[in-house]
């Protein structure tokens, strides 16, 4: 019954994961920030992988090697951070493969000797509870394993490591069909769903109770595979076996070796003292059997014929069995190839000939001994840990090819009288090692070093063809084409030098088609004109057309682009005039001012009054509307709240906004004394959102306002701060006996907030700290103040710069984009910026923002947006702001008949440039950032090495103004006197910089925090996640904290809570205490940037616990930071809507879903429609039917009554209506003198 238990159990395993494979996503394992994602990689099934590599031959260790570490290497040069797994149960897999026991071991020493990988072997097997609690403490991504091992029994081992870490929440990739190229590699992955999870869960017992029985086969196997070796040598007699030999050898040289030389003859004493062993045992048995079977030949002839089989196997025995000398010949030879192994280069042994013949049977038996052997010595290794062994060349321990080719030589070509000489050094080498092996066998002799060959038995099969016959094989002739191009020879330069060309008259190249110009202009099979995908684009409107209905649609498209882009954003629209720009000139800078000319001291005039005006008239308008908003705030505080921040936006003058500050303050005061008082006894829970408002009003006056407070607004400020229990602050702003007017010591208690100033800002007020702003207007940007690194930004487009910028989202990147086409469109009629977007959508976004900003007079025939995608175009040449994708810039860009344009080109602007190491096209990317001569701006949001991108570009930029510099002189020692002009125009009207600078901002202007959304209890609930729960410990000392994880306030205050809690003799506690805090002290306000130092400082003495030994307290830290999220077996599809309508509830509409299917996509819009279709339903009244008829008559009535009364009021018209073919011109006697086709109130 347990068998047929196990069975079953075993093939659910592989049904549910042979189920999951088809659903797998075939997709990049690694994304932009790959140092957050730690994985795992299971070294058993890294092993079979590069093992069942076809370009991989049998017994080419070294080969294996280089597999194993190409696939490493390329994992980390992609950034990746990983350990290798291997477990101890897992080698059980290969004792039937007694070759690949020695390679298994060797890799494992080879990764923790001679590179720095985290390698682990400590675990015992798959459902070991240390394997489940270090998953637990590493968190990793995912795991690569292989589905599929060298037999069915290490299939079901992999099986169970795929089901384990699904229960533990670990995604699983498959080793096998991975792709990698430049920047990622494609694997299948196959997450951890709920239904997987379960799957241990629900049948943990027998999956336990399988595993125990498959590890006791294994173990079977390993018995019933040593046996004909060993005899009745069990495993621990062979550790004890090797453990002596390698201890002897320590004895024998003690200054210390190689590791090819001692596994060498370690492996070969021990081989021929294990053979020796066998063949008296078998000398033993075999005489036993052979007196036994004598005394039946004996016994009447019916029990003869019983025995007479047993009589021929014991025959065949003693014949078949090798003599020791034959393994000692066979030894000798390994010592030799190893010993060329030390003295021949690798290009040397990359010419050894390829033997096909194979070992003879009783050969082969003999070196699975010997492989077995070399496992027992590699895995008594750490017996050297004292002793001077070099390990480098571990991935170098046997080659069997080499070893085929010496024997192939002493079986064949030696006795032909092909003398090798092996040289001095060789053999030397050679007698060093076989007299090492002489001495650790003890037992018997086992002969000279020379002759090698003491007996005449063959050791590889007699093969038609031993060696693999290339010299037949004709060689093609391998080499280029020759091709005649300037632009290759150009590109290419000295390069083409090195490289082999075929022959003219090379069959290859005679049987291509003759050699001819390609000028054809038309197309070789329709003989069409050539045409490029420009004109096979959908053109949306014809630029030349004058028809009224075209201009008309025109019109409405126009008209809906501004409102398109009105919604957007709100920003008032902009007219631009062109400017004539005047070249610099390089004069020395004047030390007096330049004369203020009489129209430029008018204009500052009318602006001041203007600016006065403006300012009055706000203030106007603050004064109606302020009597009800206070009236709001009184009978709601967060509604009058809102009404006066929506003011506050609308608003410019300072004064009026100190003004409107101060109410909010005095209202928030005093709702806040109603709150506490309205209190019951002994109730302690308040609404500090009164106290969040008041604090807010305050950072604004004393930030934003200081030059507008007097004596009583302090005072009042100070009152605030009593108030709220921070006796402090108020004190260090204004005299203490005046704040405390009013308020008695006993009633502090009952209005304070109960928390220090410093944690009830950081706590509550994380999303209202202000950050460091300029105050300083710069005379480019009227609008608002910009940033230090903003105004970099101007500067890089004022100088004809590239620049690339990377920065977080809303930060305000895109704002030098749009200074770049004011500043285009400023300067003439002719220049042209193309905005690169990665998609249609955003095509479409940025077009009708461009639309919306600005207006210009364009001459005719030309307009100032134009888009151009792969489905349609419009205004694409005739425009000065291009907004198109990548492919289609690449287009024009090639284009021979598109260069004039090309040249106008003044900037060029790629938004989201990140795209270039993306999935699908960016090779097109690349193309694009090449083949631009002009300036250019890269923005971007997620670029994870902006200085290796900035340096690439700048060497693009340096190879152009090579070229520049060459075509300049080409064509002015051509040009003459009437050429001269038009050159000057095309080339050097807009003088370029190729400097290419690299603007980094990482502040984000709002704190992101994350939740993790659950399903309990058939309702959404949203779980706060703190970024650090993400990380371990070991991933904080290898690689520190991850440049992308930012704490917001409050996550910074948790993380202090929880660092105190979890070591209660925490040395350096006060000193962080956010109240003791250097960066935080005595200030009323705190900014973001203190916030952020705040941070650091905490991040970095975590980081100290872990390198200073205090890591079980930093493991309780990250620990007790995660939340446990319930999983459910819900189908998300039928609970999206749910999701909506709960961000209804909390008001968090609008809000951005990322699917990353399309079909995924489709079907939550349907559950959505469906929901709000079915909710509608049922919050539908009963006579809603009803009550829509009656409301139709009404309005049916309501039409014909206003029909009557058109015609009462068209009898008062003067209208010639005798005849129809009269003119349509009309008039009415309410228009008078207006001209009508109709009555106006027909």
């Amino acid at each position: 019954m347990g068998l047929e238990e196990d069975t079953m159990i075993l093939n659910k395993m592989s049904e549910l994961i042979l189920s999951e494979m088809p659903k797998a996503e075939y997709s990049s394992i690694f994304n932009d920030f790959v140092e957050s994602e730690f994985f795992l990689i299971d070294g058993d099934s890294l092993l079979v992988t590069c093992i069942c590599e076809k370009s991989l031959k049998k017994g080419q260790e070294l080969h294996f090697f280089y597999l194993v570490e190409r696939y490493l290497v390329d994992l980390i040069s992609k950034g990746g951070q990983f350990a290798i797994i291997f477990f101890k149960d897992a080698e059980y897999a290969y004792f039937n493969f007694p070759e690949l026991l020695s390679v298994r071991t060797a890799l494992i020493l080879h990764l923790q000797h001679n590179s720095t990988i985290d390698v682990r072997t400590q675990f015992s097997g798959c459902l070991s509870q240390e394997w489940e609690n270090f998953l637990e403490e590493s968190y990793p991504y995912f795991l690569i394993v292989a589905d599929e091992g060298l037999n069915q029994l290490q299939t079901h081992l992999f099986n169970f490591l795929i089901i384990q870490s699904w229960a533990m929440k670990v995604n699983a990739v498959l080793s096998s069909g991975q792709t990698p190229d430049i920047l990622r590699l494609y694997a299948y992955f196959m997450p951890s769903k709920y239904n997987n999870q379960m799957f241990l869960k629900q049948n943990k017992k027998k999956i336990e109770n399988a595993y125990k029985a498959l590890i006791e086969q294994l173990k079977e196997c390993r018995v019933s595979a040593f046996k004909p070796f060993f005899g009745n040598l069990r495993w621990n007699n062979m550790m004890e076996e090797a453990y002596e030999t390698i201890s002897l050898l320590k004895q024998l040289w003690p200054e210390g070796s190689d590791i090819r030389r001692v596994l060498c003859v370690t492996s070969c004493s021990l081989s021929l003292r294990m053979y020796h062993h066998f063949l008296e045992n078998r000398k033993k048995t075999i005489s036993d059997q052979k007196t036994n079977i004598q005394q039946l030949l004996a016994a009447p002839a019916c029990h003869r014929q019983r025995f007479s089989a047993r009589l021929l196997y014991f025959i065949q025995v003693e014949k078949n069995c090798l003599s020791l000398q034959v393994m000692e010949d066979l030894c000798k030879l390994h010592c030799l190839s190893v010993v060329f192994r030390l003295h021949l280069p690798l290009s040397q042994r990359a010419c050894t000939r390829v033997i096909t013949s194979h070992w003879i049977k009783d050969i082969q038996t003999f070196l699975n001994m010997k492989n077995c052997c070399d496992y027992f010595i590699l895995n008594n290794i750490n017996i050297f840990e004292f002793w001077n062994l070099n390990l480098i060349h571990l991935c170098d321990l046997n080659d069997e090819l080499l070893l085929k080719n010496i024997a192939f030589y002493y079986e064949n070509e030696n006795d032909q009288g092909l003398h090798l000489n092996l040289g001095n050094a060789i053999m030397k080498d050679y007698e060093y090692l076989w007299n090492a092996v002489s001495e650790l066998v003890r037992e018997f002799d086992v002969g000279k070093p020379f002759p090698l060959r003491t007996t005449k038995l063959n050791f590889l099969k007699k093969n038609p063809l031993p060696i693999k016959d290339t010299s037949k094989e004709k060689m093609p002739n391998l080499g280029f084409i020759p091709v005649s191009s300037e632009l290759v020879d150009m590109f290419v330069g000295d390069i083409l030098k090195d490289l082999p060309f075929l022959k003219r008259d090379d069959p290859i190249v005679t049987s291509l088609a003759k050699h001819k110009e390609f000028d054809e202009l038309v197309h070789w099979h329709s003989h069409r004109p050539l045409s490029d995908d420009y004109d096979r684009t959908k053109c949306q409107y014809d630029e030349k057309s004058r028809d009224p209905y075209y201009l008309r649609n025109v019109q409405k498209y126009h008209v809906f682009q501004r409102f398109y882009g009105s919604s957007l954003e709100s920003v008032s629209s902009k007219i631009i005039v062109t400017q004539d720009v005047k070249p610099k000139k390089n004069s020395e800078p004047k030390s007096k001012k330049a004369n203020v000319t009489k129209a430029e001291i008018i204009a500052r005039e009318n602006k001041k009054r203007l600016f006065v005006k403006e300012e009055q008239k706000e203030e106007n308008k603050w004064n109606v509307l302020s009597y009800s908003i206070k009236e709001e705030m009184k009978e709601n505080l967060n509604s009058g709240i809102q009404s006066l921040e929506d003011f506050l936006k609308s608003c410019k003058s300072n004064l009026v906004k100190y003004q409107v500050e101060m109410v909010g303050l005095t209202a928030c005061l005093k709702a806040w004394k109603e709150h506490c008082r309205s209190q019951e006894e002994g109730e302690t829970t308040k609404d500090l959102s009164i106290a969040v408002q008041m604090m807010k009003r305050i950072h604004s006056l004393l930030e934003k306002y200081p030059e507008h407070l007097q004596e009583q607004d302090l005072q009042l400020i100070a009152r605030c701060l009593k108030y709220l229990g921070f006796d402090e602050l108020a004190g260090s702003l204004y005299p203490t006996q005046v704040a405390e007017d009013g308020i008695k010591e006993k009633k502090k208690k009952k209005y304070s907030v109960g928390i220090g100033p410093v944690r009830f800002q950081l706590q509550y007020m994380g999303h209202y700290l202000i950050r460091n702003e300029r105050k300083d207007p710069d005379p480019r940007v009227p609008d608002f103040i910009p940033d230090t690194w903003q105004r970099e930004l101007l500067d890089v487009v004022d100088n004809n710069e590239s620049a690339v910028i990377v920065a977080p989202t809303s930060s305000g990147k895109t704002y030098a984009s749009y200074y770049c086409m004011e500043k285009v469109l400023k300067e003439s009629n002719e220049g042209v910026v193309v905005y690169v977007a990665p998609t249609n959508a955003l095509v479409n976004q940025v077009a009708a923002t461009v639309q919306n900003r600005y207006t210009k007079n364009m001459p005719n025939g030309e307009c100032l947006c134009g888009v151009f995608t792969r489905e349609y175009r419009r205004d694409a040449l005739n425009c000065q702001v291009l907004i198109t994708v990548p492919a289609c810039l690449e287009i024009l860009l090639l284009a021979p008949h598109r260069q004039k344009w090309v040249k106008r080109i003044r900037y060029v602007i790629f938004d989201e440039v990140h795209c270039l190491g993306g999935e699908i096209g960016a090779e097109i990317w690349e193309h694009v950032l090449v083949m631009v001569r002009c300036p250019f701006l890269a923005l971007s949001a997620t670029i994870s090495n902006p200085e290796h991108l900035t340096e690439w570009l700048q060497s693009v930029k340096w190879y152009w103004k090579h070229a520049d510099s060459i075509i300049e002189e080409n064509i002015a020692s051509k040009r003459n006197v009437g050429n001269r002009a038009n050159f000057h125009k095309d080339y050097f009207q807009m003088k370029q910089s190729y400097k290419v600078r690299l603007v980094l901002y990482g502040e984000r202007y709002n704190d992101l925090e994350k939740h993790i959304c659950s399903v309990k209890h058939d309702d959404i609930y949203f779980d706060h996640f703190h970024p650090c729960a993400a990380l371990t410990t070991d991933h904080i000392e290898r690689y520190g904290f991850p440049c992308d994880l930012v704490l917001s306030p409050r996550e910074t205050i948790q993380l202090y809570d929880t660092m105190f809690e979890f070591w209660e003799g925490w040395p350096r506690a006060q000193e962080l205490c956010p109240e003791n805090f250097i960066h935080f002290k005595n200030k009323i306000v705190i900014k973001k940037m203190d916030a952020r130092k705040y941070e650091e400082s905490l991040k970095t003495e975590l980081t100290n616990w872990i390198k200073n030994g205090n890591v079980e307290e930093a493991k309780m830290v990250l620990r007790n930071l995660r939340s446990t999220p319930v999983s459910s077996s819900e189908n998300m599809i039928k609970m999206f809507p749910l999701l909506v309508e709960k961000l209804r509830k909390m008001e968090k509409l609008p809000a951005l879903f990322f699917l990353f299917k399309l079909g995924t996509v489709e079907q939550s819009a349907r559950a959505v429609s469906t929901f709000l279709k079915m909710k509608q339903e049922r919050e539908r009244p009963p006579k809603a039917d009803k009550e829509a008829h009656d409301m139709a008559n009404k309005l049916r009535k309501v039409k014909k009554s206003i029909e009557k009364q058109k015609i009462i009021f068209c009898r008062w018209c003067l209208i010639e209506s005798n005849s129809q073919e009269k003119t349509d011109v009309r008039t009415c006697w309410k228009t008078r003198s207006r001209p009508i086709g109709r009555c106006i109130f027909l």
